[in-house]
């Protein structure tokens, strides 16, 4: 299932990027772009009397977009990489940034001067490399992996785009299906999916919507929202998704970046200690949020 899946999105992706690269007359269709950049922090101590722990990290983010429009017919891609290290002193390197998401939506607009599409989207989401828990520093334990979790989802519905700054899409009737390609995690019912299964199916509806706009001169940001409602089991409970990444260009070559992430599912239940003794007691429905901070090399194509 799994080889099956990246290939469906690989052949998607080289589709996008092959006609996005066609000559003539097609290109003028197509808007693509997008960045990259690597960013370094160092703290190092000596002799120092306040204190403190020598640490280094970096992390590399990738964005790539390829937008087709021609008379009705709409299709986006895009592509949200990142991945980055932590290492302080003598302890082992962890991870700091992890992402691997791909989307594509195809559209054919319901009228010829509207703003409304008749959508299809796909959009995929996982991660390039094991997650641990670092409670027990010397016997941290591993909780994800590479397509332990992954999140496939599948939605037809209405999208509306007055602009290149602002898209909503809205799907009645849409599957979301998460995938644990792990036999430790699939057997303690990790992510959500029974015990001893590796994948989960759920129909529901979704809204996902993308706003980019400038704070200032050279500070631009872009935030996207993803919401699920499960129809068949506490619809009420909604999946978020939630991103946000602010851009502020410094010249040509260097920029700094802060990015957020706040997840909540009411399916995944996070390890908690209840009474704070440092003592792992329990597990609970939590909102995940991640933050980042930093600045480096940045380069837009």
């Amino acid at each position: 299932m799994k080889r099956i899946i990246l290939s469906i999105l690989l052949i998607i992706l080289a589709s996008s990027f092959l006609m996005a690269q066609e000559p003539s007359d097609t290109l003028k269709y197509w808007k693509k772009g997008g960045d990259f950049s690597i960013s370094f922090s160092q703290v190092s101590f000596s002799n120092w009397a306040a204190g403190g722990k020598n640490s280094v990290s970096g992390v590399g983010l990738f964005n790539w977009f390829a937008n087709y429009s021609k008379d009705r017919m709409g299709w986006d891609n895009s592509v949200n990489l990142g991945y980055g290290l932590l290492k302080e002193e003598q302890r082992v390197l962890v991870k700091s940034e992890d992402k691997l998401e791909f989307n594509s939506k195809v559209g054919y607009k319901m009228t010829e001067s509207g703003k409304w599409f008749l959508s299809g989207l796909i959009n995929f989401r996982t991660q390039f490399a094991n997650g641990f828990n670092y409670t027990n520093i010397e016997n941290p334990m591993r909780i994800s992996s590479f397509f332990a979790p992954a999140y496939l989802t599948f939605a037809v519905g209405f999208d509306y785009k007055p602009t290149d700054k602002f898209n909503l899409f809205l799907s009645p009737l849409s599957s979301k299906f998460t995938f644990v390609d792990d036999n430790n995690l699939s057997a303690i019912g990790a992510f959500g999916v029974d015990p001893g299964r590796k994948f989960r199916a759920e129909m529901g509806g979704t809204l996902k919507s993308e706003l980019k706009f400038k704070v200032a001169k050279n500070v631009d940001a872009v935030t996207n929202l993803t919401l699920f409602s499960n129809y068949l089991k506490n619809p009420q409970n909604i999946d978020v998704n939630w991103d946000f990444r602010l851009n502020m260009k410094i010249n040509e070559y260097l920029s700094a970046n802060f990015l957020t992430n706040l997840i909540y599912d009411d399916d995944i239940l996070i390890s908690v200690d209840r009474n704070d003794d440092g003592i792992i007691d329990g597990k609970g429905r939590r909102v995940q949020l991640k933050q980042l901070f930093g600045a480096g090399l940045s380069v837009k194509f």
